[in-house]
C-alpha cells in the first residue's frame, strides 16, 4: 500500500489550520467591536436610569448581551490559539522535511549523564541532535522517555513491540497533532517525579469521622443562617453551629494551609495530564504494546481525566476563594478546610496511580515522536533484530539521518563474530573530511534509532543487539585538569569495560589515540582493539596513521581495511563518500592547508 507524502499531509494540514485561524481572528476582532457597543450602551443606559428617569430593567437586555459576547468572544479567542498551535505543530513537519528544524526544537540538553558512552559522540541531544529532530512531545515526562528510548538500547521483545506501535501510530496525524498541541501551561513541568511525589506523599489531614463533622457544622450554619436571615429562626442554633465550624477550622488551619498551597502547582499539570489522557482513552489501538498502556489507565471503571477533572474543579472552587464576592461566604462557611479535606480524599484515592497514568503518557508521547519521525520517512525500514546468534551488524545502503536526504552519500557496511569472510573490525582510514567520522556516526545514530524502535536511514538493517560505545568527540577539561590525551584514554577505558558487559558492545574510535606520538599511538590502539575484539565488540576504527593498516595483517580475518578517497578538482577538493576496500594511498593535508592560504612550499614538505 502507498503511504501518503509527507509533504503533502503537512502542506494541507497547514493550510487548513491556518484558514481556521484567520477566521477565528476576524470573528474575534468583529465580536470585541460588539462587545465594546454593548458595553458603552449598557453605561449609557445606566446613567439614564440613573439621572434621565429611564427603567433600570432597560440596562438588562445590553448588559446581558456584552456578557454574551464576551463568551463568544473568549471561544472564538481559544479557537484561533488552537489552530495556531496546531499550523506551528505542521510547520515543524516541513522544516523537519526541508532541513532547516536544527535550532527550532527542543533539544533535550541535561537529560543525559556527562559520561555516557555515546550521547555527545552521536549528537544524540542538543541542538541540531537527532532529539531535537524527532522530538514532538508536549510534556517533559514525554521528552525524559523519549530520551530514555534512545539513551538506553531496549531488548529485541520490547524493540518490536515499540516498532508495532509505532507503524500503528505513524499514519494518526490527528491524534499525534491532538497530544502535540494541547493547550496548558505545565507541559515543562509535568515530570513524573514531581506530581508522583505530591500524589505518594503523606496525608496531612488524616481521620475519618473529623472532615464529616465539620461538613455537618457548614451545612447546619448554612441552613440556620438562611433560616435566620429569611424566616425569623433562632440566632443561638446558629451561632452554635459556627462556634463548632471555626473551633475545627482553627484546628487544623496550618494543615488546611499546607495541603492547598501543595495542590497548587501538581493540580496546574494534573490538569493539561487529563486533557492528554482523554485523548488517548477515546482512542482504540491494535498493537497490544499501546491498548496495555490504555487499558492500565482506568481505574475502577472511572477513567483518569474524569478523575482529574474532579480535582480541577476542586481547584476551581479554591482560586473563587480569593474573589472579594465569595470571600465572605467563604469565610462563614470554611470552604477552605472542607476543600482541603476534599483534596486530600482525592489524592488518597487517586494518588498512588499518578505515576502510573504519567508513565503512561509518558510511554506513548514518546512512541509519537518516533512515529513522526517514520510519517516523514515512509520509505525508511524498521530494522531486522536477530537473537539467535553472535554479534552481527549489516546495513545495506546506509546514511546518517541528520543530513539532508539529497546530501547523504550511502554505504554499505557488514560486521560479524564467525561468519565467514565477513571482518570483526573495519580501520577506516582517509584524508580530512573525507567521511571517516561521518561513517561512524552514521551507523551509531541508525544503531540507536533501531534499538529504540525506530526505522532506520538504510535500504536493510540487519542486527543483533548491541551495547553501543563511542569514542568520537573528546575534549580536554580545564576544570577537571584532564588533558585531551587523558580524556581520550579515560573513554578508552570505559568502551573495553563496556565490551566486557553482558551484552556485546558496537564499539566507534574515531582517530584512536590521536593526542600522543606514533609509536605510543600504533601500540596502543592495536592493543585496545585487540582486547575489544577478544572480549566479543565489533566495530570501526578510524586512523589518519597507516602504520596502523598492519593490523589488518597482525588480527587476520578479524579486522579489514577500507578508505575513503578525494580529489582535487580546478584547485578544489572533491569527495565522493564512498567507502573504498583497502588503505588510502595519499593525505589531503598539505592541500587544505594551501587551499586556505597557509605558505606551505615543496621544500617544506620535502624536509
Amino acid at each position: 500500500m502507498t503511504r501518503p507524502d509527507p509533504h503533502t499531509l503537512y502542506t494541507e494540514a497547514l493550510t487548513r489550520h491556518q484558514a481556521v485561524a484567520a477566521e477565528a481572528d476576524r470573528l474575534g476582532r468583529r465580536l470585541a467591536d460588539l462587545r465594546t457597543v454593548a458595553f458603552f450602551s449598557a453605561l449609557g443606559l445606566l446613567g439614564a436610569a440613573l439621572w434621565g428617569g429611564l427603567t433600570p430593567h432597560a440596562i438588562w437586555l445590553p448588559f446581558a448581551a456584552f456578557v454574551w459576547l464576551v463568551i463568544l468572544h473568549g471561544r472564538a479567542t481559544a479557537r484561533e490559539v488552537g489552530a495556531r498551535r496546531a499550523a506551528a505543530f505542521h510547520e515543524a513537519g516541513l522544516r523537519r522535511l526541508n532541513g532547516t528544524w536544527a535550532g527550532t526544537g527542543r533539544t533535550g540538553a541535561g537529560l543525559a549523564a556527562a559520561d555516557h558512552p555515546y550521547a555527545a559522540d552521536l549528537d544524540i541531544l542538543g541542538r541540531g541532535s537527532l532529539f531535537e529532530l524527532i522530538c514532538t512531545a508536549r510534556t517533559r515526562a514525554g521528552e525524559q522517555r523519549l530520551a530514555e528510548f534512545l539513551l538506553s538500547p531496549a531488548a529485541p521483545a520490547l524493540v518490536r513491540a515499540r516498532q508495532a506501535a509505532v507503524a500503528e501510530l505513524a499514519p494518526r496525524l490527528g491524534l499525534r497533532e491532538a497530544l502535540a498541541v494541547e493547550e496548558g501551561d505545565a507541559g515543562d513541568a509535568l515530570t513524573r517525579g514531581t506530581c508522583a511525589a505530591w500524589g505518594a506523599g503523606p496525608r496531612r489531614l488524616a481521620g475519618t469521622v473529623e472532615p464529616y463533622v465539620h461538613a455537618l457544622a457548614a451545612a447546619a450554619s448554612t441552613v440556620l443562617l438562611v433560616a435566620w436571615l429569611f424566616f425569623d429562626g433562632r440566632g443561638a442554633p446558629m451561632l452554635a453551629a459556627m462556634l463548632l465550624q471555626f473551633v475545627l477550622a482553627a484546628r487544623r488551619r496550618q494543615a488546611v494551609t499546607d495541603v492547598l498551597e501543595a495542590a497548587d502547582r501538581p493540580a496546574q499539570d494534573l490538569a493539561l495530564l487529563g486533557h492528554l489522557l482523554e485523548h488517548l482513552e477515546r482512542a482504540e489501538f491494535e498493537s497490544p504494546h499501546l491498548r496495555a498502556r490504555v487499558q492500565a489507565l482506568a481505574t475502577d471503571g472511572r477513567p483518569p481525566s474524569r478523575r482529574i477533572a474532579t480535582l480541577a474543579r476542586l481547584m476551581d472552587f479554591v482560586d473563587a476563594r480569593r474573589n472579594q464576592l465569595v470571600l465572605p461566604i467563604a469565610w462563614l462557611l470554611s470552604s477552605g478546610t472542607l476543600l482541603a479535606y476534599r483534596i486530600e480524599a482525592w489524592r488518597a484515592e487517586n494518588g498512588p496511580v499518578l505515576a502510573d497514568w504519567l508513565d503512561a503518557l509518558a510511554e506513548v508521547e514518546a512512541l509519537a515522536c518516533l512515529a513522526a519521525h517514520t510519517c516523514d520517512h515512509p520509505e525508511d525500514p524498521f530494522p531486522t533484530l536477530l537473537e539467535d546468534e553472535g554479534p552481527r551488524l549489516e546495513a545495506r545502503a546506509i546514511a546518517h539521518p541528520l543530513l539532508p536526504r539529497d546530501q547523504a552519500v550511502p554505504n554499505d557496511v557488514t560486521l560479524a563474530i564467525g561468519a565467514e569472510d565477513t571482518p570483526q573490525a573495519l580501520l577506516v582510514s582517509g584524508s580530512n573530511m573525507s567521511g571517516k567520522s561521518t561513517l561512524l556516526r552514521t551507523v551509531g545514530v541508525n544503531t540507536v534509532l533501531a534499538l529504540a524502535g525506530a526505522p532506520v536511514y538504510a535500504r536493510a538493517f540487519t542486527l543483533t543487539p548491541l551495547a553501543v560505545a563511542a569514542s568520537i568527540r573528546i575534549h580536554d577539561s580545564l576544570q577537571d585538569g584532564a588533558s585531551r590525551f587523558y580524556a581520550e584514554i579515560a573513554r578508552l577505558k570505559q568502551v573495553v569495560d563496556i565490551a566486557q558487559g553482558a551484552l556485546p558492545a558496537l564499539f566507534l574510535l574515531d582517530e584512536i589515540l590521536h593526542g600522543t606520538n606514533s609509536h605510543d599511538r600504533r601500540v596502543g590502539a592495536a592493543a585496545a582493539v585487540r582486547a575489544l575484539i577478544e572480549h566479543g565488540a565489533i566495530g570501526f576504527v578510524t586512523t589518519h596513521d597507516l602504520a596502523l593498516a598492519d593490523m589488518e595483517r597482525r588480527l587476520a580475518g578479524r579486522v579489514r581495511n577500507v578508505h575513503f578517497e578525494d580529489q582535487v578538482v580546478d584547485g578544489q577538493m572533491a569527495f565522493d563518500y564512498t567507502l573504498r576496500p583497502g588503505v588510502v594511498t595519499r593525505s589531503n593535508a598539505l592541500a587544505l592547508m594551501r587551499l586556505v592560504g597557509l605558505d606551505v612550499t615543496d621544500e617544506d614538505a620535502a624536509s
